[in-house]
């Protein structure tokens, strides 16, 4: 659909971060890395793109600048290649907006008939400090609702309690398509690339990548948006309230010359789902495994890599069957290498924790202990923008693999889980699951015989 087919009050303007330079022998559209030179100009299609680096403009008005100059191709061309934000205005009020952030697919040659047309199941709408924004993780362009009888359009292409006049709603319908929020039916159930995604996880991958939606570190990476705004979490969490357990602590300069080879360590590690009840893990043993793994060391670093230093992740040992500590949930503190208790083996909370590890276990048992991982997503949110919490799970991944070794090399039995109750660890510690939340479990035990 060309430009000149949207409402007479529909606005045009200069995308957000294309500059126009304009010359007697032409214009030159600057987005980088991405440059296109324009030629053959006339002195009046000039004189529109000057008008265009002014502001918002409607087709007449550039074409009032232009003198004459039939410029409905250099409108087309610029639309059509996403070089303009369109605002689709009718009745003197703004409807909505296309903002493109990377070049558009082409027009599509026949619209989806009405019946079949539904929206995406990627597509994502919400509303951020300008209003609704319609978003997909796959589209060229994010689509901005300004007049909310739009949005039961959403549900169906021709609603028919829609007050929206028909030609707008066509109109609407039509950009939807383009801008690849529509499909035909359930075609994404249809091939494996598809069905097999959810909305969520294409999302997540999107958001916390470089690609067509990001390209520049504007709003993106460690900017340390907060500073000056919020204070920065400390790196020590407040301890609970309990009286803290002291931990022995390993000879570390004796276990370097009594452990296995890395390599060894590395080839012989396994996931272990069957435990040794009878003589399970000892306190002095766990003790040893959170300070190989967990500790804060001297100079404030752990033994496990962190982005931008932020260690964020706390130690939560539920313990049911470790010799010489009673059953509950604790808290490593990993600066005085001691335990905390943080709610008792009694506490219905805690009793959901466990549960769900016998799905893990080899046939239903429960665990002698899990370490329970938190994020004090704080820590890594204060300076990172959009990659936060997948930052946060790289950690994970990071202190998992550090504890599946370690373990191995003291001849201790120990699986990952990919899931916990979430909700559960919120109501045991009592914490704001915005301010520190479950991101991962591990299981630790002594090997059967």
């Amino acid at each position: 659909m060309q430009a000149c087919a949207y409402p007479s009050q529909t606005r045009f303007a200069l995308r957000a971060g294309v500059t126009c330079l304009t010359t007697p022998a032409g214009a030159v559209l600057l987005n980088p890395p991405h440059n296109v030179k324009l030629t053959g100009l006339g002195a009046g299609a000039l004189q529109a793109l000057k008008t265009l680096n002014q502001g918002p403009a409607t087709a007449a008005e550039m074409a009032t600048a232009a003198a004459g100059d039939d410029i409905t191709g250099l409108m087309r061309k610029l639309t059509d290649d996403g070089w303009l934000a369109v605002t689709v205005r009718d009745g003197g009020r703004d409807l909505y907006s296309i903002r493109p952030f990377a070049e558009p697919a082409p027009r599509p040659a026949v619209p989806l008939p009405s019946w079949s047309a539904t929206l995406s199941k990627f597509a994502v709408l919400h509303r951020d400090s300008q209003g609704f924004v319609l978003e997909h993780p796959r589209a060229w362009c994010d689509l901005r609702i300004h007049d909310p009888r739009l949005l039961a359009l959403l549900d169906g292409p021709m609603a028919a309690d829609s007050p929206v006049p028909a030609t707008v709603k066509s109109q609407f319908m039509a950009d939807l398509q383009w801008c690849g929020f529509l499909v035909d039916g359930d075609e994404e159930e249809h091939e494996f690339s598809t069905r097999s995604w959810n909305a969520p996880d294409l999302w997540f991958h999107r958001r916390s990548t470089l690609g067509a939606r990001t390209v520049t570190w504007d709003d993106f990476g460690p900017t340390r948006w907060a500073d000056g705004r919020f204070p920065e979490p400390p790196a020590r969490r407040a301890p609970f309230a309990a009286d803290p357990i002291a931990l022995v602590r390993p000879d570390l300069t004796a276990l370097r010359a009594a452990d296995p080879t890395l390599t060894a360590t590395i080839e012989d590690r396994v996931s272990t789902r069957a435990f040794d009840d009878a003589a399970p893990v000892t306190v002095d043993r766990l003790a040893e495994l959170l300070f190989r793994t967990a500790r804060t060391r001297d100079d404030g670093s752990r033994p496990y890599p962190s982005g931008g230093g932020a260690y964020e992740l706390e130690v939560y040992p539920l313990v049911r069957n470790v010799a010489g500590l009673d059953h509950g949930l604790y808290h490593y503190d990993s600066t005085d290498h001691a335990l905390r208790l943080v709610a008792t083996a009694d506490s219905p909370a805690v009793r959901k924790l466990i549960k769900p590890t016998s799905a893990t276990l080899a046939g239903g048992a429960e665990p002698q202990v899990v370490l329970l991982v938190s994020a004090r997503a704080g820590r890594v949110m204060w300076s990172y923008e959009q990659v936060a919490y997948a930052n946060i799970l790289k950690h994970v991944g990071v202190f998992m693999q550090t504890v599946y070794l370690a373990a191995t090399a003291m001849g201790l039995g120990v699986v990952a889980q990919g899931f916990s109750d979430t909700s559960a660890f919120a109501t045991a510690t009592g914490i704001d699951e915005l301010e520190e939340c479950n991101v991962g479990s591990i299981i630790i035990g002594s090997r059967p015989a």
